[in-house]
């Protein structure tokens, strides 16, 4: 068989043969992993012939005969188009605005420049497509607020650790929308939250938020019912359904206990919708107008969860990719018509969404209007489970059958599965960028900023095969530049900051080019050494990142400090003997350097509790135009929200806060925090305004 063609092929279709490890060592991709990788992407390279056909399919799909769908550009920039037009060409175009104008390309073939930011639909010699004209750079902080330069604050919370009467057994939108009202109050600008997206109706025994069945949709457990509908009607269907004991007990619980909470949440929601949709309710319209709004996407997931619903019931499992084939395409027949022999069922998935959306609503609408500059800072899953929702109905989009992760590293020697699934960048291509635009627009939708996990995917995945080990992958580049001005032109349209969580190996100037974007990256404390103990000084940090003290996947400060985090690596069996003694000898001298900094800053620090207090104002006195305290570092809890590399044995996702959340910025340890860090912001403006 001939090397030659199978990596002309990958070449091709992005799949990078060599590359780069974190040891900055150059490792080459096996033929045999290219072969796998590539017929997960849709081009079987099994033998010659079969490479020799799918190189003919890559290389017709990208002739001048296709025309993409949509096609984006720079504002103010000529736009060349002579793979696909003559010059002087005649162009009619339909302005967003349906204002007609007409132009013609240059003789270098080029689209003049003039077109206003939007989506334009341009017709040359009986051809038609989109252009997508996008504006400089993404939405950001300086354009948030009134004096600049930005040196805004907020916190960070997993919502479900929130807490208050009636909860049901983990936080809501209804605690978030308390919580955004009392940081705005403290003079909070922003609140980011852990993702909200749609996870799996039927399977609650995986509740990791970044494994979502959907991002196009919303977690229905976080709805707030009783904000919408009213006291009375949640309390009386509490009754109907005997939940008040079961509601009690859940609610008491220290962590929370997601099937038997989802289970209950699922119960009542039921009832809500059995007394909403039997009589003339008075936000009927609103519901209506909800449902013809979201269109496609929303029908398909509620047919979805319907069917796999079904099919779990008939021991076909939940996987729809094992469902029977007629199953597999949403727009099937028999998908229609068990759709149409089940109305009632599929509108209630939509009546859940709708009652979360609102509630998201609220709360962004809260924070907002009580004085915050950005609000709710909404977060992006980096892919979505292959057996759920998203890649079920856009399968040409989605690469079920390949999985994200990362390879082996100096911390994880066997690779990463992280058992999501990532977009197609041809099948992007080959729908005008459907799936992405509109996970944007799904996204932002009630958010004032959206952090994306892990940006580097903008640019390339590791992925994997299914059913083969993460050291079996290869990356996958992406149409990095066509995807950060579709980013822009949507963060613009509205009005959103966006975040980059580019932890771990990121590739050479993306960090660059994602500065010039305003796509803020992210630093976080406990790395920013220069080497085990030598931390960098305040000046030192970059103004085009957001600071903060910690992530969910690293022990807040104050578990940091205890080498908790390690006692649990320890515990779990995660690391042996010489691994555990190496962290705890490193962690030592971290601690130690850590200490010295915020000393040689702030004087001397008498205990822990002083400890974070000086690091919260030490990165308070950053550049940073954000900074971001989770709110465990805010409480100094010492257990971390998820530990990687567990799924079992430490309570990933289910840490909840003893005291209430009208309580919680009150705490004494909270309250001495959030004043220091809003000195510490004003200190930092005065400096370098």
């Amino acid at each position: 068989m001939s090397e030659t063609a199978l990596h002309r092929l990958a070449a091709r279709v992005g799949l990078a043969r060599d590359w780069i490890d974190a040891n900055n060592r150059p490792q080459q991709v096996s033929d045999e992993v290219l072969r796998k990788v590539l017929d997960g992407l849709g081009h079987p390279a099994d033998d010659e012939p079969a490479i020799e056909a799918s190189l003919r399919a890559v290389e017709a799909a990208e002739d001048a005969e296709h025309l993409p769908p949509l096609i984006t550009a720079d504002l103010d920039q000529p736009l060349p188009l002579r793979r696909y037009f003559p010059p002087g060409s005649a162009v009619r175009c339909t302005l967003e605005s349906n204002r007609l104008q007409y132009l013609t390309l240059d003789a270098q073939g080029n689209l003049p420049g003039g077109l206003p930011v939007g989506y334009h639909l341009l017709q040359i010699n009986d051809r038609s497509f989109t252009v997508a004209v996008a504006p400089p750079r993404c939405h950001s902080l300086a354009d948030a607020v009134t004096e600049p330069p930005p040196r805004c604050w907020g916190l960070a919370v997993q919502l479900y650790s929130l807490r208050r009467s009636g909860d049901g057994g983990y936080g809501d939108c209804l605690a978030l929308e308390q919580l955004a009202r009392s940081a705005a109050e403290r003079g909070a600008d922003a609140l980011a939250i852990s993702p909200i997206h749609a996870l799996s109706a039927v399977d609650q025994q995986h509740y990791s938020p970044y494994s979502p069945s959907s991002r196009l949709l919303l977690n229905t457990l976080y709805a707030s019912p009783a904000a919408l509908l009213g006291e009375r009607a949640v309390r009386m269907a509490i009754e109907a359904c005997g939940l008040e004991q079961v509601l009690e007990d859940l609610e008491q619980r220290p962590l929370v206990d997601w099937p038997r909470a989802a289970d209950a949440r699922r119960r009542l929601l039921e009832a809500l919708y059995q007394d909403f949709s039997q009589a003339d309710h008075p936000l009927r319209k609103d519901f209506d107008s909800f449902r013809e709004a979201r269109g496609q996407a929303l029908e398909h997931h509620c047919r979805f969860e319907v069917l796999q619903a079904q099919a779990v019931e008939h021991g076909l499992g939940a996987d729809w990719r094992n469902w029977p084939s007629a199953w597999h395409d949403p727009y099937h027949p028999e998908v229609e018509a068990f759709a149409n022999a089940y109305p009632a069922k599929v509108e209630f998935h939509a009546f859940c969404q709708w009652l979360t959306e609102r509630s998201l609503q609220r709360a962004q609408h809260a924070a907002r209007s009580n004085g915050m500059a950005v609000g709710l800072i909404a977060d992006l899953a980096v892919g979505a489970d292959g057996a759920g929702s998203q890649a079920w109905s856009r399968q040409d989009e989605l690469l079920a059958n390949l999985k994200v992760g990362a390879p082996p590293d100096i911390l994880n020697r066997s690779g990463q599965d992280w058992g999501i699934c990532a977009f197609s960048p041809e099948g992007l291509k080959r729908n005008g960028y459907r799936a992405f635009i509109e996970m944007l627009r799904a996204n932002l939708a009630h958010a004032g900023g959206l952090r994306i996990d892990h940006v580097m995917g903008l640019r390339r995945l590791w992925l994997i095969p299914r059913g083969c080990k993460p050291a079996e992958g290869a990356y996958l580049n992406y149409p990095l530049e066509d995807l950060l001005r579709l980013l822009a032109l949507e963060s613009v349209r509205h009005q959103a900051i966006i975040l980059g969580e580019d932890l771990g190996t990121v590739p050479e100037g993306l960090r660059e080019q994602l500065a010039a974007k305003a796509v803020l990256g992210m630093r976080v404390l406990p790395f920013e050494q220069t080497q085990p103990g030598h931390f960098k000084p305040i000046l030192d940090w970059p103004d085009d990142a957001l600071a903060t003290t910690g992530t969910h996947d690293l022990a807040p400060l104050a578990g940091w400090l205890q080498s908790r985090d390690i006692d649990w690596s320890q515990r779990l069996q995660l690391i042996d003997a010489a691994t555990e003694l190496h962290w705890r000898h490193e962690r030592q001298k971290e601690c130690e350097g850590l200490r010295r900094t915020l000393e040689a800053n702030y004087g001397p620090q008498a205990d822990n509790d002083a400890l974070i207090d000086a690091a919260i104002r030490y990165v308070g006195h950053t550049r940073a135009p954000l900074v971001l305290i989770p709110l465990e570092d805010l409480l100094g809890s010492d257990e971390q929200p998820n530990l990687p590399g567990t799924t079992s044995g430490h309570p990933n996702w289910r840490r909840r806060f003893a005291a209430p959340v009208r309580e919680l910025l009150d705490d004494e340890d909270a309250a001495r925090r959030l004043e220091l860090l809003a000195q510490a912001r004003e200190q930092a403006w005065e400096r370098d305004r």
